[in-house]
């Protein structure tokens, strides 16, 4: 059941998750498919994320946004009012002030990641909440895995740490499987659905940047004339085989407990050819976090950090698909 509307307010609205925003126009959502787009989801009772550029929208737009409650996503060179901040790069940390009570999106490679460790890890003690997104995790080696592993290890010391002191940040990587008792997902497809500039529909915003036709992708010309849309305002909806974006027809995912994973459909598409199977690289990734998560929760009950119950339990395997060829 759709939950949540995206609407990219132009060409050049910041990316808040995997993939990148491959154009460099700016091109404004038109104003009447911007009305369109909130009475559609006013119609549908969903809530908005309004997607932002990296400059001032006219008044007459803000006017707009601001007749609907909304959520507004907004990249950190042009974050006033924001209530999620995008740092597309460690280098925009730098004198950077944040703000006390706004989740922050930090989107880096893993070359970054795995070099300025420290440095991801200082933006966790000024922040409510951090989350962290790995922009090429479809890349990931056996030699990333492990010094994923290390990371993230060195993290649970310092949220143990932090918590100790009485500071109590989220971190994605780390506290959310630890609260969680199902899967919570990105469900883009299910409860998420993106209204772009041109007024169409995509499943999310990396369709939307993508190309069908590109490398070994689709080649067909009415597809790729096409593209990735779902459907338009004047149109209407037009999401084929939905139902495989829902867990229930996710044959792996459905029956594992790294609960905290995106499990995204774009890197699915990107990497297997179907949005409902996940790479070996997602997925290990995921069981690593899962397991520094039960690190976690050990490390808080030792210091007697009162915890809801929850239990992560002990598994010897990184990708399911390991347990599927063993049986």
């Amino acid at each position: 059941m759709l939950q949540y509307l995206i609407i990219l307010l132009d060409d050049t609205s910041t990316s808040f998750c995997h993939y990148e925003c491959t154009k460099v126009n700016r091109k404004l959502i038109s104003l009447e498919n911007l009305r369109e787009g909130i009475f559609f989801a006013m119609e549908e009772n969903m809530m908005i994320q309004f997607v932002y550029p990296d400059y001032n929208l006219p008044q007459e737009y803000e006017d707009v946004i601001e007749s609907i409650d909304h959520s507004k996503i907004k990249p950190a060179s042009c974050c006033d009012n924001a209530d999620v901040v995008i740092l597309n790069s460690l280098d925009e940390t730098s004198d950077f002030q944040f703000q006390e009570g706004i989740p922050y999106v930090l989107r880096i490679d893993k070359e970054n990641l795995f070099s300025y460790r420290q440095e991801v890890r200082d933006i966790i003690e000024k922040v409510a909440r951090l989350n962290v997104v790995i922009t090429d995790i479809d890349s990931f080696t056996d030699d990333d895995f492990t010094t994923y592993k290390e990371f993230l290890s060195e993290s649970v010391g310092q949220l143990i740490d932090l918590y100790t002191k009485g500071m109590t940040p989220q971190f994605n990587l780390l506290t959310d499987r630890m609260m969680l008792h199902e899967m919570n997902n990105c469900n883009a497809g299910h409860e998420t659905l993106t209204l772009a500039p041109d007024g169409n529909f995509y499943v999310c915003p990396a369709f939307y940047y993508a190309s069908p036709c590109d490398g070994k992708e689709i080649s067909l010309a009415d597809v790729c004339k096409k593209g990735f849309s779902v459907g338009s305002l004047e149109k209407g909806l037009d999401v084929k085989n939905k139902h495989l974006y829902k867990i229930d027809y996710a044959p792996i995912c459905r029956i594992c407990d790294a609960f905290q994973c995106k499990r995204c459909a774009w890197l699915n598409r990107k990497t297997t050819l179907e949005v409902n199977t996940p790479s070996r690289q997602q997925c290990v990734v995921a069981h690593i976090e899962r397991n520094a998560s039960r690190m976690l929760l050990e490390g808080f009950r030792k210091k007697g950090f009162y915890l809801p119950e929850q239990e992560i339990k002990e598994i010897d395997y990184l990708d399911p698909f390991e347990i599927k060829r063993k049986r």
